[in-house]
């Protein structure tokens, strides 16, 4: 007991050293005096080696020395708060103020957003979907045969390529969403799908393994391929200016009939030929047609009362001819120099 006694007041004279502290110095103190594994809680165990006739007058003595401990602790922090208030005192509210860097919106944020404000104004609403899609709502339903070369696993990242168990896979477009649409709800319908695809390529400059898409989606009775270029001119005259001339090609895809795609007079070269348009004059801006009636029968949507079209860009490509960027990659490293090009006007 005796020697614990003089250990105890070499305990007092080291907290006396103590005179003024930071913050940081007082949470030091507490926690090697006041913590859950600190003095006051070590020399307090102690008391089970005392002899009971002892234990009243030791027991005196550890609580006076856990109240100067604490007593302690007390000052050192009003003493760390006064400094600190005393430091804010001190501060020159007449010097001008730092710079902020403020932030932009991301380019295809802000293409996203056109896209969706001139589409809303024909009366288009916004569906979204899961990007973990099942076989039949990505090629299936969409009248891709199973032999379809977009199956092939050089295009599609499959998650699970089992029949037995369900084929799983990241969607390779957004027409997933216009399948659980069609599912869901019966004509009238008109709704535009935007979203995040994924393609099993090789990332360069003009291929990456996921970009982003806008589909749309108008099914109702006596709707016609009128109504679709109708449509789509109100689109391209709103996104890139009266001026842009815009003609169609037939095409094919499996889930539209008749198909077409769409093509723009370039507005780099403004048609003289360059290497973006490839000397043709022409930018290819996006796939279109009349839905395919077995579509629909795949929904229960009666193809004698209903017809419908549809449409699909990608989202990079619109960014392509409004701010000229030629790299995809660029969208997805986050360079700071790059992303603040944009002032995220709408």
């Amino acid at each position: 007991m005796e020697q614990l006694i003089k250990q105890l007041d070499q305990y007092r004279k080291d907290i006396e050293a103590y005179m003024t502290a930071t913050a940081e110095t007082a949470e030091e103190f507490r926690i090697k005096y006041l913590g859950t594994k600190g003095i006051v809680k070590s020399v307090m165990g102690e008391m089970k080696n005392v002899a009971p006739e002892e234990r009243k007058h030791f027991g005196q003595i550890l609580n006076e020395f856990k109240q100067t401990v604490e007593e302690k602790y007390h000052q050192l922090k009003e003493s760390s708060a006064e400094k600190t208030e005393t430091a804010g005192a001190a501060f020159d509210y007449s010097l001008p103020a730092d710079n902020f860097l403020t932030g932009s919106r991301h380019p295809l944020s802000i293409v996203r957003s056109r896209i969706i404000s001139i589409f809303s104004r024909l009366g288009f609403a916004v569906a979204e979907g899961p990007e973990i899609e099942d076989d039949w709502h990505n090629f299936g339903s969409m009248n891709l045969p199973e032999d379809h070369p977009a199956r092939d696993m050089q295009d599609t990242f499959y998650i699970n390529n089992s029949k037995e168990e369900g084929i799983w896979l990241l969607r390779t477009h957004t027409s997933n969403v216009q399948a659980r649409v069609m599912e869901k709800q019966k004509p009238p319908i008109r709704v535009i799908c935007p979203g995040r695809v994924y393609r099993n390529e090789t990332v360069s400059a003009r291929a990456h393994c996921f970009f982003h898409q806008v589909e749309g989606l108008c099914v109702d009775t006596n709707i016609s391929f009128a109504d679709l270029k109708h449509t789509l001119y109100f689109f391209v005259k709103e996104m890139f200016g009266s001026d842009v001339k815009i003609r169609f090609r037939p095409s094919y895809f499996p889930f539209t009939e008749p198909s077409a795609e769409m093509d723009i007079s370039c507005l780099i070269c403004e048609g003289d030929g360059c290497a973006v348009c490839k000397h043709t004059g022409w930018v290819e801006i996006l796939g279109s047609g009349m839905v395919h009636p077995k579509v629909l029968e795949n929904f229960d949507i009666d193809p004698n009362k209903y017809t419908g079209f549809a449409f699909g860009m990608g989202m990079e490509r619109i960014c392509q001819l409004l701010y000229r960027v030629n790299d995809l990659r660029l969208y997805s490293q986050n360079d700071i120099r790059f992303l603040q090009q944009f002032t995220g006007s709408v």
